[in-house]
């Protein structure tokens, strides 16, 4: 038995302190169900048989499984269960690989997956003392992103900063600035040209209430040149530092929601399947190549699917760095033009929780429009972990219509 891909829809994406910080997170995974949904009109919700959620902080109004209050905010029966997963940056992507999981084991029909992040939202939090009244200060700690409230016993080279982190894989991998620069300001140009055609029209459904439309961070005139004026973040041009804030992901805000199913769940569903789950792949490294993980786990999901990279149409991979995308495709030896055809992180944004479910439905989409078979869904994460998807496009194998 095999797990397919029904629907998908997002939100759009929100910079930091943009247009979406005044929405709870909660608010926007139940906009990313309700807009799912909406495309399967004849599927009663009451026959979901769970609802799989990604979220990476869980410190703030998300703390109390936010798959469940998602589910109950968008309306679905009280019957309708609810779990949230949590792999970081991976989390909805993971929350479609479980759900697939169970489809394909016979636990269930259909499953709703997804992923939710408001790192505008994200709260600062005090750790509680092994005694009352500490006299000195309390530090409130951020949990927008990165390490926080670090282990003790955890080796300093696995607690650097993500930016440091992809330093280290800059230098691992002799990855210059000029290519970091021009990945980035091609990943806002395509975002860009991508919008402008239509391709997100029906992807991307705004938010009630929010005036925003499309994603916010995406910087049409962006250049090599432009990006290349911009000062390195983490280390000091001295120091050999060549990561800044334009050839790096943001910090956004944003929900993403993929309906699965089963092949018989197309009766219940009231349509064709559009892509085929055809293997999955997780692979962990030292937390500080993160950025790297995704080469294997990719790997091993053709593996399971039975392909090669040769066979392989169209790749999603999330840009959390510029560094570290293109060490991966270097890794792969693919053609770059297959990669994020339609823009990336860089320029649409990487809301933690929402990331995979993005990818994922970006993925079935270029598949159908361009008639490829076959596509990879991969994503980093955060303490050395990368997860991959391969997807089969229905319309190539005549299982969707």
């Amino acid at each position: 038995m095999s797990a397919f891909l029904y629907a998908a829809t997002r939100t759009p994406f929100g910079r930091f302190n943009g247009a979406l910080a005044g929405v709870r997170p909660d608010d926007l995974a139940a906009a990313a169900i309700t807009s799912t949904l909406a495309k399967v009109p004849h599927l009663d919700p009451a026959a979901i048989d769970d609802v799989v959620w990604g979220n990476a902080n869980g410190a703030g109004e998300e703390n109390r499984n936010v798959g469940r209050m998602a589910a109950l905010l968008a309306g679905l029966p009280v019957s309708v269960p609810g779990t949230t997963v949590n792999r970081l940056c991976g989390s909805s992507l993971d929350a479609a690989m479980t759900a697939s999981r169970t489809i394909e084991s016979g636990d269930a029909e259909v499953v709703l997956t997804g992923g939710v992040e408001s790192m505008t939202r994200a709260p600062w939090v005090l750790p509680k003392q092994a005694k009352p009244f500490p006299v000195g200060d309390v530090t409130a700690v951020s949990t927008t992103l990165g390490w926080r409230l670090v282990n003790p016993r955890m080796p300093k080279e696995w607690t650097v900063s993500l930016g440091e982190a992809n330093e280290q894989l800059r230098e691992r991998f002799d990855i210059s600035r000029a290519r970091q620069d021009e990945f980035a300001a091609r990943s806002h140009q395509l975002a860009h040209a991508a919008w402008e055609s239509g391709f997100y029209d029906d992807l991307v459904v705004p938010v009630d209430g929010v005036d925003l439309t499309r994603d916010e961070g995406i910087r049409a005139g962006s250049t090599p040149e432009t990006l290349a004026g911009l000062k390195p973040v983490f280390r000091t041009p001295e120091q050999g530092g060549t990561i800044t804030a334009g050839n790096a992901s943001p910090l956004n805000d944003g929900a993403s929601a993929v309906l699965l199913g089963s092949e018989q769940a197309a009766a219940t569903i009231g349509t064709d399947p559009i892509a085929r789950i055809a293997g999955r792949g997780v692979m962990a490294l030292e937390p500080q190549a993160f950025g790297y993980a995704p080469v294997e786990a990719a790997n091993r999901a053709l593996a399971r699917a039975g392909i090669g990279w040769d066979q392989v149409g169209a790749v999603e991979l999330n840009e959390a760095f510029a560094v570290q995308s293109l060490a991966c495709l270097d890794a792969w030896k693919i053609d770059p033009a297959i990669v994020n055809q339609r823009g990336g992180a860089i320029a649409i944004g990487h809301p933690l929780g929402a990331s995979g479910g993005r990818i994922l439905a970006t993925l079935a989409k270029v598949l159908r429009e361009t008639g490829q078979r076959y596509g990879v869904a991969a994503i980093c994460i955060g303490v050395g972990q990368g997860l991959a998807v391969v997807l089969e496009n229905c319309a190539a194998t005549g299982e969707g219509r």
